[in-house]
């Protein structure tokens, strides 16, 4: 078996924690392998300890994660995989790294259509991949993706890397609703419309809008929230500040909206603590901590997002299925490499 740069990177990363881990099979330990960045989940991860007495040990990996899993075979640590997108869910199943779970509370918990139909994964929060908009520059309060190719947007919209996973959802969504030639001629039109070559991540493109490098943005609802309470870096609130949150096609089929889910892995040495974990992140504690502290949309029945995600808008979302976004990504990639879309805009 050929071990990709990326996992040797990620074997070399991940050396502590092994060690940190051992022994594996500890009664009061649970072992998280996250494609989520600590500092998002650890106020989650906390309340869990809190509750439970059982500590988590967290390996975050931006990639490489599956090929790891794949690589440590039936001796991995993995006992919940933690995702920001449903290709890295459904990625993670095909890849054969989960294991069904038919578990009675989490299956109460989490809707059926945020649910792998296996039991291999399940998603946990929502978010919506939305226009970030220039206070001063930009009077409009509505917004389609579609518009967004409109040549009145010529050199005024920034985004992150177009192949950037979120990205990639939501240019699969369009794909699934007007089909690839229709979705390669948006993406064209998008691309003419950058103010500069895709870089930075959804922060940046506020930023960006901030100093008037852009006047729209393509991000995550969520990021709006994590920037408007940011204590450590109040450059940020300034950012948030310059910019209105217009949630795309609530006229019509709605803004696209992504997931953050879990599974649980295939050999998982700590199934119990691991799912006593999972029901813990479907209950009502942690979707108040997801919606309070992460500022996304909880999917949990009844429970409401946080005043301050409240605060941008209602969010229509669309309800096109998940698992046919995921069945576009492929050709969603091919189209950003097609299009030239990150070498920016072409006169």
């Amino acid at each position: 078996m050929n071990i990709s740069k990326a996992l040797i990177g990620a074997l070399s990363a991940a050396a502590t924690f092994l060690a940190s881990t051992a022994p594996v099979r500890a009664d009061g330990e649970v072992n998280i392998y996250s494609y989520r960045q600590p500092d998002l989940i650890q106020p989650l991860l906390d309340a869990f300890t809190k509750k439970t007495g059982i500590t988590t040990n967290v390996l975050f990996l931006d990639k490489g994660l599956v090929e790891r899993i794949q690589a440590e075979g039936a001796n991995s640590p993995a006992d919940v995989i933690l995702t920001v997108d449903i290709s890295r869910l459904t990625e993670a199943k095909d890849a054969g790294v989960t294991q069904p779970v038919a578990n009675e509370t989490i299956n109460k918990d989490i809707p059926d259509h945020f649910r792998d139909p296996d039991g291999n994964w399940f998603g946990l929060t929502t978010r919506g991949r939305v226009v970030y908009a220039s206070k001063e520059r930009v009077a409009q309060d509505d917004i389609t993706y579609e518009e967004l190719a409109d040549p009145k947007w010529k050199g005024k919209i920034c985004t992150r890397d177009g192949q950037h996973s979120y990205n990639v959802g939501l240019f699969a969504s369009m794909i699934a609703h007007h089909g690839e030639a229709e979705a390669e001629k948006w993406l064209t039109g998008l691309r003419n419309n950058l103010a500069k070559k895709p870089d930075g991540g959804d922060r940046d493109q506020a930023k960006a809008i901030f100093a008037g490098e852009c006047d729209l943005a393509l991000g995550n609802s969520y990021y709006v929230g994590l920037m408007i309470t940011n204590e450590k870096e109040p450059e940020q609130k300034e950012w948030a500040s310059a910019i209105k949150v217009l949630f795309p096609n609530t006229k019509d089929r709605g803004t696209h909206v992504n997931i953050s889910g879990m599974a649980l892995a295939k050999n998982a040495p700590n199934k119990e603590n691991a799912l006593k974990l999972m029901e813990f992140l479907s209950e009502g504690e942690a979707q108040k901590i997801y919606a309070e502290q992460v500022f996304e949309y909880p999917v949990l029945p009844g429970a409401e997002p946080s005043e301050v995600v409240k605060s941008f808008g209602e969010i229509k979302p669309d309800t096109l299925p998940l698992a046919e976004i995921a069945a576009n990504r492929k050709k969603a990639s091919e189209l950003v490499d097609k299009v030239g879309y990150n070498d920016g805009p072409q006169d």
